[in-house]
């Protein structure tokens, strides 16, 4: 009842326009996004065609959930999951979430659903990935942080959110960046800082994209020399890249 008297006054005072088909948002639980787009953005499903390590999309193939891409086999981490693909709804909020400290209640619940469906122990030691020092001076927050607390909440799990650093600041990835023009900009740009704390334990590591897994590659590398027993990566988005 309080959420249908909250979203009426959002809609008739301060309304919305999607920032994806430009219709009006009705729902401020939707974020920046109406629900006819949330509906027409493709969000994994248990009977998706995936690469079993790095969760890109397989074309061609049907009646099987598991297929390798062939192309993350050098990567550090284990397995890779993401709630969906990266376009209309849920770029439009990825994309927004880089830039206010806040994740809308459509894509908490999405993000909760997604983590309660993997064997995932309370026991994971939950990991952001980080932001350099400048860039988070500049955006004052980490959008990886808010998506680890989501996930740890659900799970009843521990974050830990300064384990891991990012020591030198990479220049942001632009859409005409090749896989390694991408992986060469997060090469040895992190460390950690506790390792103690990381030895044996089986870490999820959260951010908003995962692109071409450079920077989770990167990221897992470090955290298994400093003895991590397993490294799994969750994010919000999946860019999308086929294989077949």
């Amino acid at each position: 009842m309080l959420d249908l008297l909250v979203n009426s006054l959002f809609s008739l005072v301060y309304p919305q326009f999607c920032q994806v088909c430009s219709g009006i948002v009705d729902s401020y639980n939707e974020g920046p996004a109406c629900a006819g787009c949330w509906q027409q953005t493709r969000i994994f499903t248990p009977t998706e065609t995936l690469c079993p390590k790095c969760g890109s999309l397989s074309t061609g193939r049907t009646g099987q959930t598991s297929a390798n891409c062939g192309e993350c086999t050098d990567h550090f981490y284990d397995h890779a999951f993401a709630v969906g693909v990266y376009e209309k709804a849920l770029a439009a909020t990825v994309l927004r979430s880089k830039g206010r400290p806040e994740i809308p209640k459509k894509l908490t619940r999405l993000i909760s659903d997604t983590v309660r469906t993997k064997a995932i122990s309370p026991s994971t030691l939950i990991v952001p990935v980080p932001l350099s020092r400048k860039r988070t001076l500049e955006r004052g927050f980490n959008q990886a942080l808010l998506i680890a607390r989501i996930a740890a909440k659900e799970l009843g799990a521990q974050v830990d959110e300064f384990s891991l650093i990012r020591t030198l600041h990479t220049p942001k990835h632009r859409a005409a960046m090749d896989r390694k023009a991408r992986e060469s900009t997060v090469k040895n740009a992190f460390e950690v800082k506790r390792p103690k704390l990381i030895a044996g334990r089986h870490i999820l590591l959260t951010d908003d994209i995962f692109t071409s897994g450079g920077t989770s590659s990167n990221c897992a590398e470090v955290l298994k020399k400093a003895g991590a027993a397993s490294v799994t990566v969750f994010t919000v988005a999946r860019a999308v890249k086929m294989f077949s």
